[in-house]
C-alpha cells in the first residue's frame, strides 16, 4: 500500500511539473520583453550617436578641404595679385557661399582674410556651416567658435 501511495504522489508531482514547464507566465514574458527593450533602446541610442558623429566628421572633413583648397589657390598668386585680393574682376571673393553638391542649398560659407606684413602675407581661411550664410561677417569673425566654425586655417605666404 505504501508503495502505491508513493507512486501516486510521484505521478502527481511529475504532472504538476509538466504543467509548469509547458510555457511561460504572462509576468515572465513581460519581464523578458522589458529587459530586451532596454537593451535595444541602448543600442539604438549608440547607433544614432555613431551616425551623428560620422555626419559631423564628414562635414568637418569637407570644410578643411575647402579651406585648404583656398590656401592652395592663394599660393598660386603673385605678390601683386595677393595685394589686390579679392579681385572681383577675376571672380575672387573673400566671402563665399558654397553649394558643393549643386542642390540649391548653401552648404558652407568660406571667409578668406589676407593681410600683408612685409615680407609675407598672413592668410586666414574660415569655413562655417551653411546655416551661418545670413550671419554678418563681423559676428563670424568676432567669435568663430560660437558661430560653429568647422575649419580655421592660418598660414603665411612669402613673396
Amino acid at each position: 500500500m505504501k508503495t502505491t501511495k508513493s507512486v501516486n504522489m510521484m505521478k502527481r508531482l511529475m504532472s504538476s511539473r509538466r504543467r509548469r514547464s509547458e510555457g511561460f507566465s504572462l509576468i515572465e514574458v513581460l519581464v523578458g520583453i522589458s529587459v530586451l527593450a532596454v537593451a535595444v533602446i541602448g543600442l539604438a541610442q549608440l547607433f544614432l550617436l555613431s551616425v551623428m558623429n560620422n555626419v559631423r566628421s564628414g562635414d568637418i572633413t569637407s570644410a578643411v578641404f575647402l579651406a585648404q583648397q583656398q590656401v592652395d589657390y592663394l599660393r598660386t598668386l603673385t605678390r601683386d595679385e595677393l595685394l589686390a585680393f579679392p579681385n572681383t574682376a577675376a571672380g575672387e571673393s573673400s566671402d563665399e557661399q558654397l553649394d558643393i553638391n549643386a542642390d540649391g542649398t548653401v552648404n558652407y560659407r568660406r571667409l578668406t582674410l589676407v593681410f600683408f606684413q612685409d615680407p609675407q602675407f598672413n592668410i586666414r581661411v574660415l569655413v562655417f556651416p551653411g546655416s551661418r550664410a545670413d550671419t554678418s561677417e563681423t559676428d563670424l569673425l568676432a567669435d568663430p567658435r560660437r558661430e560653429r566654425v568647422q575649419a580655421d586655417i592660418h598660414t603665411m605666404i612669402s613673396r
